[in-house]
């Protein structure tokens, strides 16, 4: 057995269908009295509804919230908090509108509420990420983590089958690099296996059967375990990747994470074996296809991208950059990253962005 430490993280999870029912309780157990709702622009009537039900307890709704964070968004949102004396955030929404909680969080400390409508996973970390000037500043604060999560299946029903599978596999890609984190150990091994083979069982059925419930339901679960596994161990090659392109490259990020996921486990493979056997057995994988084969299969085969060519306003000849950035201020990987795996790093992108199976 190897040797570990592990502290669990404080929050409260409150899951089931119907579940968005208990909002003014949860509150009202956090004692807050101007409650901020936040949410990106096309979901504010789903986040006044949630204000109308607060009643007096919601102090407004800022409906302003976009992927990676802009400096400037969490600026105005913390402006507005101030403006209207908030003493808590409810993030409905997915990662860009939980993103968007903490940046206020880190500013002013108000505990969140998250209600998730995606598989994002962010609503279980201490991880923040805030964009400015191109680059992409990401970090651990416990004055970040959600206090309390509300999980209702009901509320992702409108996320269209291409989004969801986009958002579960970059659920799915938490999961997978917990596996092989520095800091791991076996309780998120268990989590982490098990959010994989909940995702991959029920995002197929989602793709063909968008309003399946039962499907939804297995998902929201998943989501739920891979970011618990992506709030307490540490990210690798993968993360960072995405966080380059996402930040320098302002590419989508369940998009992105869908398409460098396969890769990076390819190029993690033989440092990562145990881990490699473990997503093989989530995916239900037979015969000799590898980890990093099984999960483009997933994606292409449920209507995923697989190439980054595909998902934003990016050229080949920017896969020279990204490499730089990724070897020039590197995350700890099972494969050492470092200016001797450039190149490898390199290769690595340019799969990615056509597009190519790993092999």
């Amino acid at each position: 057995m190897q040797e570990f430490i592990y502290s669990s993280l404080p929050s409260r999870v409150v899951f089931g269908r119907g579940s968005l029912a208990a909002l003014g309780r949860e509150i009202e157990l956090l004692g807050a009295g101007r409650v901020l709702v936040l949410s990106t622009p096309g979901h504010g009537d789903q986040a006044q509804a949630a204000a109308d039900s607060l009643g007096a307890r919601a102090a407004g709704v800022f409906a302003g919230a976009v992927m990676h964070v802009p400096a400037e968004i969490a600026r105005a949102a913390g402006d507005e908090a101030r403006r209207l004396h908030a003493d808590c955030t409810l993030a409905m929404g997915g990662g860009s509108t939980i993103g968007l909680a903490k940046a206020v969080a880190l500013d002013l400390g108000l505990p969140i509420l998250a209600v998730p409508t995606t598989y994002a996973g962010s609503e279980m970390t201490p991880i923040y990420g805030i964009t400015e000037a191109g680059a992409k500043k990401t970090g651990r604060d416990a004055r970040v983590l959600p206090r309390t999560v509300i999980y209702d299946p009901d509320l992702t029903l409108g996320l269209p089958a291409g989004l969801s599978v986009t958002s579960g596999m970059n659920a799915i890609a938490h999961a997978a690099e917990g596996l092989y984190a520095r800091d791991g150990n076996p309780i998120m091994s268990l989590m982490a296996e098990e959010g994989i083979r909940a995702l991959a069982q029920a995002l197929p059925a989602i793709q063909r059967r968008p309003g399946e419930i039962e499907a939804r339901d297995a998902a929201l679960y998943g989501a739920w375990l891979c970011g618990t596994v992506l709030g307490n161990v540490g990210m690798a090659l993968h993360h960072k990747l995405c966080h380059v392109l996402g930040g320098t490259f302002n590419l989508p990020h369940a998009e992105t994470h869908t398409v460098v996921l396969p890769h990076a486990i390819a190029f993690n493979a033989q440092a990562a074996p145990e881990a490699m056997q473990r997503i093989r057995r989530a995916l239900g994988i037979e015969g000799s296809a590898s980890a990093a084969a099984g999960l483009f299969d997933l994606a292409r085969d449920h209507g995923a991208p697989v190439a980054l060519k595909d998902i934003g306003d990016i050229t080949e000849a920017d896969m020279a950059k990204a490499a730089d950035l990724v070897v020039g201020a590197p995350y700890w990987n099972p494969r050492p990253i470092d200016a001797a795996q450039r190149a490898g790093i390199h290769r690595l992108l340019l799969d990615a962005y056509h597009g190519n199976r790993p092999a």
